[in-house]
């Protein structure tokens, strides 16, 4: 009990100071953009979902990356504004608390959970798979107990990794960055070099600026293609959970969140013309509209681009790519349980820091656990739930991405006509990303609903639509739960609009 009271005084303490424990002016500017980028996670993202986005707009996969980019960049200027305002690694629980009351933000801060614990279960498998192929070990990479259990490893090593620092994550996210961006646009260059000229084979088609256009599609097509691109884009945010282990958090967080959109979009653009006029849209062979590819479009660019060594290069950055966000995803979920906690939202054994390593050790051993639980239940249970749930976590995306864009209108109405900087940067764009999110998440929820979307129904309910929506829908009951143990925070004591919310001093 004794222990117990002294930490509730300590975190007291903390809450007053702002002070979490973190290591403050860990990294800089260069770091937390590889932070962001890693935990987008670009070549495992393209490989796991290029091919159904060309499933659902046939040649128009370059638009839908920048129609999904515009919305992504204005809701990464609503978290660069908020981010200088309140550079707290709670990110949308706090920003959602302080604008529209704890409710709001809880379920925000649960969105961005749902999201991690999702995607963690499937990059973990990935990374698996395609590492077993990638040493001819073929037979164990269709084996179920051997994937589940070196994705099961996966897992708790980065936790493990995780756990040890931000430093050293930042340096093991760097080497991976660099390799899988390399290798993606080397890869892509080639392919285009190839088609521009005429060694490409017959199956390859110029490339157009049509590509860039969405003509010619009904809304359900654009929904089910920017859910998935929500997906492919995703992650960049982990750089403002960071913030306060950053240098100028008041500033370097939010460049970094920009920074990482324009990076992305770029290289998804690149390696989707590169895909698309390389393969062709035959039915056979390498063409984009053979089924037995659109699980892995990406391998195009290796073998059939630049022969078994590119094969096998491409093999291992997916697999590099995966394994990169694993450990990339868990850090700012830890650190954003550590927010709730340290205002009261979650318990308080949440907020404990390592004592060496300050980093949210308690919290991020428990997002590893939960994603480790989640992977066990779902691989044994069926491998099509398992990929029903990647097609799902869009949902969750769109869901915190859009209270964070709205949470900004709100917070700063009162000075949005001061300037005409705050009316662009404050107002306007976060509002139009919020109706861009709103939009995707409530079309393609009900889109989902239909038992034929994805690979598994319930009760002539598509199988997507009750993960996504039901992993969202069971924070309802964790919330009561947590109001009913301490309500401080849902009375708004801990943490409301007025509360000053700082960073730990530079040591």
């Amino acid at each position: 009990m004794g222990g117990d009271r002294g930490m509730a005084e300590k975190l007291h303490a903390e809450i007053q100071s702002g002070d979490k424990g973190l290591r403050a002016g860990s990294i800089g500017l260069l770091g937390n953009v590889i932070i962001g980028l890693s935990a987008v996670a670009p070549a495992y993202s393209l490989a796991a979902t290029l091919g159904y986005v060309v499933a659902a707009v046939h040649s128009k996969a370059p638009a839908m990356f920048v129609i999904a980019f515009i919305p992504m960049l204005l809701v990464a200027f609503a978290y660069r504004e908020l981010s200088r305002d309140t550079p707290d690694c709670g990110t949308t629980f706090t920003w959602g608390t302080k604008a529209f009351g704890p409710w709001i933000g809880w379920i925000g801060g649960w969105g961005l959970a749902v999201s991690a614990i999702i995607v963690l279960a499937n990059v973990a498998e990935i990374a698996a798979v395609y590492l077993l192929r990638f040493l001819h070990l073929d037979s164990l990479a269709d084996s179920l107990w051997a994937k589940v259990a070196l994705g099961c490893f996966f897992i708790i090593v980065m936790t493990w990794i995780s756990i040890r620092g931000i430093v050293i994550s930042e340096r093991i996210q760097s080497v991976l960055m660099f390799i899988q961006f390399g290798i993606l646009i080397l890869a892509s260059v080639i392919a285009l070099v190839k088609v521009a000229t005429d060694h490409a084979g017959p199956q390859a088609v110029t490339p157009q600026w049509s590509w860039l256009s969405p003509t010619g599609l009904d809304q359900s097509s654009i929904a089910a293609a920017v859910i998935l691109c929500i997906f492919i884009y995703w992650g960049w945010d982990a750089c403002l959970a960071v913030g306060e282990e950053t240098k100028d958090p008041e500033k370097t967080p939010g460049r970094a969140a920009v920074i990482c959109c324009l990076i992305l979009v770029a290289t998804y653009v690149l390696v989707a013309y590169a895909v698309e006029s390389f393969a062709g849209f035959g039915t056979t062979g390498i063409g984009l509209n053979n089924p037995d590819n659109t699980d892995d479009v990406l391998t195009i660019l290796g073998e059939p681009v630049a022969g078994a060594v590119m094969a096998s290069a491409l093999l291992l950055v997916v697999s590099i790519s995966a394994l990169s966000s694993t450990q990339s995803t868990i850090l700012p979920t830890a650190r954003g349980t550590l927010s709730m906690a340290v205002y009261k939202a979650l318990p308080q054994r949440f907020a404990y820091i390592h004592p060496r390593y300050m980093t949210p050790a308690f919290g991020t051993a428990v997002m590893g656990a939960s994603a480790l639980v989640f992977y066990l239940v779902l691989s044994f249970a069926s491998q099509n739930t398992l990929a029903d749930s990647i097609a799902s976590l869009g949902l969750a995306v769109a869901f915190y991405y859009g209270i964070t864009a709205f949470s900004c209108v709100w917070y700063f109405r009162r000075t949005l006509f001061d300037s005409a900087r705050n009316f662009f940067m404050r107002g306007l764009f976060p509002l139009l990303g919020g109706i861009a999110m709103a939009w995707a998440f409530i079309k393609s929820a009900i889109d989902m609903i239909n038992p034929d979307y994805g690979s598994t129904s319930v009760g002539g309910i598509g199988g997507v639509f009750i993960l996504g929506v039901g992993m969202l829908v069971l924070g309802v009951p964790l919330m009561l739960a947590c109001c009913a143990a301490d309500s401080d925070f849902f009375k708004g004591k801990t943490l409301n609009a007025n509360t000053e919310v700082k960073v730990p001093d530079v040591y």
